[in-house]
C-alpha cells in the first residue's frame, strides 16, 4: 500500500507540474494579494488508474475534469461506490467513471468506465487531495492591516491575512497559513504547515502543532469552567494551564478546547473534531480518535486512541474511557467504559443490548393491551 501512495504521489508532483508548465487556465495574482494558482485539470481512465494502481474496466481513454456524488452523477465526472446502499446507482449514473472494488459484480449492465481498486473511499480521498493541490488557492505573504509584535519572526513562506493579530513571543513553523481576523495570543506556537481560517483565537501560551487545520470559530484555550462555591456565590478558580493540540489535528468549526486549571488540556495526534464539539479543561484525548458534532467532554475526562463518537453524545467529568471506544449519536456517558466497547443510549448500555431493548420499548403498546386483555380474562372469570 505505502508503495502504491509513493508512486501516486510521484505521479501527482508530474502531472501538476506539467500542467503549470502547460499554463493550462493558469491565473495568477499578484499585486497587494497573495499569490493563487487555479488550475483545470482533465484525466482519462488510463492515467488514474496508472496514478491509483487499479484496473479499468470499459473505455480507457474516457476522461473527467470534475466529481461527483455517484446519485448526481454527470457527463465529465469522476464518481465511486463505496457503500453498499448505493449499488443501485451505478446502473444509472450519468458519471463517466466509477471506482469500484476490485470484487464488484455487476447484476445489469453499467454505462460508465470502472475503475476497480482495493478500496474507492481511501482512493477517492487521494485523488481529491490532488484536485485540492491544484486547484485552491495558493496564500502567499502579508496582508495589510495587521499587527505582529515585536521581535517575532514570520518564515518566508507564511500566509498572514487583513486584521491578524499575533502576540508576543509568537512562533509560527513554516508554511503556516493564517487567515483574515485570526487571533493569536502572546507565546502560542504554531507549528509547521498549519492552516488557522477566519477567526480562529488561540489564546496564550497555547501549543499547536504541526499539519493542523482549525476551521473558522474555533477557540483554544478560553478559561475552563471552574468555580468554586462559597456563601457569597461563585468564586471563579484560576486556569493557569495551557492547551496542546498535537500534530495532524482537524478541528471543526466553532469547536473549543479549554485551557487547563494546571497542566495542558491535550488533544492527541491525529485527532479529527467535527463542528461545534466542547473539550472542557484538564482533559486528554487521545490519538486518533473522531467525535461527531456537538459532542461535549466534561472536565478532566481521559479519552483514548481510535475512539469514535457519534454526534450528541455527551461525557460526565472525571471519567476514563479506553482505546477504540465506539460511542451511538445522543448517547450519554456517566461512567468510566473499558477498551474495545460499543455503548449506546442514556446512560448508555452494550451496543446489541441497546438494540434489543429498542424492539421491546416499539412493542409495549401492543404488549400493554395483551395484559389488559389477560387480566380482564381474569377478572371475568371469577
Amino acid at each position: 500500500m505505502s508503495k502504491k501512495i509513493a508512486n501516486f504521489a510521484d505521479y501527482k508532483t508530474r502531472v501538476i507540474a506539467s500542467n503549470l508548465i502547460s499554463g493550462d487556465s493558469r491565473e495568477t495574482c499578484e499585486a497587494n494579494t497573495p499569490d493563487f494558482i487555479n488550475l483545470k485539470m482533465q484525466f482519462s481512465a488510463n492515467q488514474i488508474a496508472a496514478m491509483i494502481g487499479g484496473k479499468v474496466e470499459g473505455d480507457g481513454n474516457v476522461a473527467v475534469s470534475t466529481f461527483a456524488k455517484i446519485e448526481e452523477g454527470h457527463p465529465g465526472a469522476l464518481s465511486f461506490l463505496a457503500n453498499p446502499k448505493y449499488a443501485h446507482y451505478i446502473y444509472q449514473t450519468k458519471s463517466s467513471i466509477v471506482l469500484v472494488k476490485d470484487d464488484f459484480v455487476a447484476e445489469h449492465p453499467i454505462e460508465a468506465t470502472l475503475i476497480r481498486v482495493a478500496d474507492p473511499y481511501a482512493t477517492m480521498a487521494m485523488l481529491l487531495d490532488v484536485a485540492a493541490e491544484a486547484i485552491e488557492p495558493k496564500y502567499r505573504g502579508i496582508e495589510q492591516p495587521v499587527y505582529i509584535a515585536e521581535g517575532v519572526k514570520l518564515p518566508d513562506d507564511v500566509y498572514v491575512g487583513a486584521f491578524a493579530y499575533i502576540g508576543r513571543g509568537v512562533k509560527i513553523g513554516k508554511g503556516v497559513k493564517i487567515f483574515p481576523q485570526t487571533y493569536i495570543g502572546d507565546n502560542v506556537t504554531v507549528g509547521d504547515n498549519s492552516v488557522l481560517k477566519p477567526g480562529v483565537k488561540i489564546y496564550h501560551n497555547c501549543r499547536i502543532g504541526e499539519r493542523c487545520v482549525l476551521h473558522s470559530g474555533c477557540v483554544i484555550g478560553a478559561d475552563g469552567f471552574g468555580f468554586a462555591p462559597t456563601e457569597s456565590g461563585y468564586k471563579k478558580i484560576p486556569q493557569l494551564g495551557n492547551v496542546v493540540i498535537e500534530d495532524d489535528v482537524e478541528l471543526g468549526a466553532n469547536t473549543t478546547v479549554d485551557r487547563a486549571m494546571m497542566g495542558s488540556t491535550v488533544v492527541g495526534r491525529g485527532t479529527k473534531l467535527d463542528n461545534l464539539v466542547q473539550i472542557a479543561h484538564n482533559c486528554r484525548i487521545g490519538e486518533h480518535t473522531v467525535m461527531a458534532a456537538q459532542v461535549g467532554v466534561a472536565g478532566s475526562t481521559k479519552v483514548g486512541d481510535r475512539c469514535m463518537f457519534g454526534g450528541q453524545v455527551g461525557l460526565a467529568g472525571h471519567i476514563t474511557v479506553g482505546d477504540r471506544v465506539q460511542i451511538g449519536a445522543q448517547s450519554g456517558i456517566a461512567s468510566s467504559v473499558a477498551s474495545d466497547s460499543r455503548v449506546m443510549g442514556s446512560p448508555a448500555i452494550d451496543m446489541k443490548k441497546y438494540a434489543r431493548n429498542l424492539v421491546y420499548e416499539k412493542n409495549l403498546g401492543e404488549l400493554y393491551e395483551r395484559v389488559k386483555k389477560l387480566e380482564n380474562s381474569a377478572n371475568n372469570n371469577k
